[in-house]
């Protein structure tokens, strides 16, 4: 059993025997792990039917569960020490005892991610054996676009149990898009009124003739966000808004044309877009845009507090795929590079960009945004997604920049698993189970000190052919898997990684992701219902390059 933990922990040292848990178990939480506690107790006794007593004291749950900190270790580690006194989890904080509750839990057998006993003969052991386990990585994401196709509250707080359950601890939810508007923005309820809804949505790649007819939308209201957040950081998940500007905006200036370039085109006629791909409206660069949106984030502000969890401080402002055709046909545009003394258009991003650097800076937050954003520099407490490849990341790194590897041609994931004729809507590379977990964060060309500057790795969830929590399932799952094991995990590098080994180990992940309901890619391949036969992908032949 302990071989088939995932992610791999640091040390695993076997004991002979094991623990058997009754109904006089007892669950003590100490001082700094009661949040913990009532997580871990909750879901034990849905799963295993055993009562779990609140013990008082630590000797009162011998041949039980103790949770405490424990002086020695790191951020986020932990040491689990099964004897036959019980279960010891001991962590550096109360995250490191959250990790630790959670290697207990796959201990226990797939069928402790249930929500309630399946069989109430059931004997509930764990083998006497000591796990002494810490990350590589601070920054472990997931980056859930939930503009494309809106996922509902509940299917959010249902990801942030699986990233828990695979020690991941920053969801990037991407909120606005061309397509939708998700937040609700109390000062600016257009946005939501309008900008959270389209009339059709395009099925499958933007040349496929397709189209689903029925109105897509939703919106989180503030309330739900508030929840999100609190979910996350019981978890001790931190969430990352991201409001995408100044590209990508659509879905805004359909809810207020004024915000668009009106003297360009007829932003008044604009609705959320029904298609995907590049956008080529965009917002105004102009003071007007600037206070707008300075609104809308005194409001995301609020939702998303500093001290919520996990890199919470971050605010992410997209800046990517910005077309500039537009600005540079738009009289205001030139009229305000010239009043700036700005080279050009792109300079005019950059200041766009700089603006909510600064603005974000003074009230103690931080800056993070695709690597385009690095155009025109930026300012030094700023950080820069790497999606483009590895290249973003290695020049923001070198600048100074703190970075969150996440290089499209390696861990979007919205990309097909297989070049096979049954994969659904394919889309990109092929990304096998075994390609990410052979994906290596850290470009070898860093020095000691620029590689300090790595925060760390997400895996990014673009749902434009994803439209219900099935297909995001689908295409997250396995891989998150192996993407979480990159991330916390001390591999060797890639081509010596032990992929059967971490295949040998799935064998019983995946009857973990049984229970907790969640509908993966099978090794074999698609299921009939997970296939999308006739529906247009954009697969792209070839390996990736190393970019």
């Amino acid at each position: 059993m302990p071989t088939s933990l995932i992610p791999a922990p640091r040390g695993v040292v076997a004991g002979t025997g094991e623990i058997r848990l009754t109904d006089g178990s007892g669950l003590y939480a100490g001082a700094g792990t009661e949040g913990v506690g009532r997580w871990l107790g909750g879901v034990l006794r849905a799963a295993t039917g055993l009562p779990w007593r609140e013990a008082r004291q630590p000797a009162e749950a011998r041949g039980g569960v103790r949770l405490a900190l424990a002086t020695g270790l790191g951020p986020e580690a932990y040491r689990l020490v099964s004897d036959r006194t019980g279960v010891l989890v001991e962590g550096g904080d109360a995250a490191g005892v959250l990790h630790g509750a959670q290697t207990l839990r796959q201990l226990l057998g797939a069928d402790a991610f249930r929500r309630a006993p399946v069989r109430r003969d059931r004997v509930w052991t764990v083998p006497h054996l000591t796990v002494e386990d810490a990350p590589r990585f601070h920054w472990r994401g997931l980056m859930l676009d939930v503009a494309r196709h809106f996922m509902p509250k509940e299917g959010v707080l249902r990801y942030l149990d699986l990233m828990s359950a695979h020690k991941l601890n920053v969801l990037h939810l991407h909120l606005t898009d061309d397509q939708g508007w998700r937040v609700e923005i109390q000062r600016y309820p257009r946005l939501t009124e309008v900008g959270s809804w389209r009339a059709r949505t395009k099925i499958g790649h933007r040349a496929s003739p397709l189209w689903d007819d029925r109105p897509h939308g939703g919106h989180y209201t503030q309330d739900d966000l508030r929840e999100i957040v609190a979910y996350a950081a019981e978890r001790h998940i931190g969430v990352v808004p991201e409001i995408d500007v100044p590209g990508h905006s659509q879905a805004a200036i359909a809810a207020y044309p004024e915000l668009g370039n009106s003297d360009v085109v007829d932003t008044a006629a604009l609705t959320v877009w029904d298609t995907w791909g590049i956008n080529p409206n965009v917002l105004a660069p102009t003071e007007d845009t600037l206070r707008f949106y300075e609104g809308v984030l005194e409001e995301v502000l609020e939702l998303f507090p500093a001290d919520a969890g996990p890199f919470s401080p971050f605010v992410h402002i997209g800046g990517d795929e910005c077309v500039k055709d537009q600005w540079r046909a738009s009289p205001a545009a030139r009229k305000q590079i010239a009043s700036l003394g700005l080279a050009d258009e792109d300079a005019l991003q950059s200041w766009f960009i700089g603006h909510f650097d600064r603005w974000l800076a003074e009230r103690g937050r931080r800056l993070i945004g695709w690597d385009e954003i690095l155009q025109g520099g930026l300012a030094p407490g700023a950080a820069v997604s790497s999606w483009r490849g590895y290249a973003g990341g290695i020049t923001a790194a070198r600048a100074g920049h703190d970075v969150v590897m996440c290089p499209e041609q390696q861990v979007y994931l919205d990309h097909r698993q297989d070049a096979g004729p049954d994969e659904p809507v394919p889309v990109g590379y092929v990304r096998t189970l075994e390609d990410v977990y052979r994906f290596e964060p850290v470009p070898a060309e860093l020095t000691p000190e620029e590689r300090t500057r790595v925060l760390g790795t997400q895996a990014n969830v673009w749902t434009e052919v994803m439209e219900d929590q099935g297909r995001v399932d689908y295409q997250t799952f396995p891989r998150l898997a192996a993407l979480a094991e990159v991330a916390w995990s001390e591999l060797p590098a890639p081509a010596d990684r032990d992929f059967p080994g971490f295949e040998r180990r799935m064998t019983e992940h995946y009857r973990r992701l049984d229970a907790l309901g969640v509908a993966y890619r099978p090794p074999g391949g698609p299921r009939p219902w997970q296939r999308r036969p006739g529906v247009l992908g954009r697969p792209v032949d070839g390996p990736p390059p190393a970019v």
